[in-house]
């Protein structure tokens, strides 16, 4: 989603200046997070223009395919971000303060990396499914096993079967 100054000072500068669509953000699936699959997401919202700042104000909805905390399968995760966003066109802006205006460099301003970072933030630490049954989760791999809550009998090595006599003296004695 790019927009030009001139549109925005145009569209934007005595009413707020609406906007919607839909955008493709199927790179975050490429980066290092746990973002397996994400459609498509529909971003809607406002603009309002006051002297040479811009106020975003807007909406991300989608579906992204996370996995599960515990079974590691699909889980679909449908999110609806709030977003506000300042960006200014100013080349006295003060980058000290607290408040997060974003300087706009050239004649553009493109949202995108402003959409993909707040989808980025919204990713939920951990999800679970309520479909996976135990018997669908996985019980062995390579080189472990998921062990049960019975202890199994222990199998006693032949060399060692004199020394287990010894064991027994001293259970008597207690």
């Amino acid at each position: 989603m790019k927009f030009t100054l001139a549109q925005l000072k145009k569209d934007a500068f005595n009413k707020p200046f609406h906007f919607s669509g839909e955008v493709d953000v199927s790179e975050l699936e490429t980066m290092n997070n746990d973002i397996r699959k994400i459609s498509s997401v529909e971003v809607e919202g406002t603009c309002n223009m006051q002297g040479e700042q811009y106020f975003f104000r807007f909406t991300i909805s989608g579906k992204m395919i996370l996995p599960c905390a515990r079974t590691l399968v699909d889980v679909p995760y449908p999110f609806e971000i709030e977003a506000e966003e300042i960006f200014s066109s100013s080349p006295y802006n003060n980058e000290d303060d607290d408040a997060e205006i974003h300087p706009i460099h050239g004649e553009v301003l493109d949202l995108m990396p402003y959409i993909k970072e707040n989808i980025l933030l919204e990713v939920p630490f951990r999800v679970f499914s309520d479909e996976v049954e135990k018997t669908d989760v996985l019980q062995k791999g390579n080189d472990w096993e998921v062990l049960s809550e019975k202890p199994k009998e222990v199998k006693i090595d032949p060399r060692f079967k004199k020394l287990e006599s010894l064991f027994k003296d001293t259970e008597k004695e207690k």
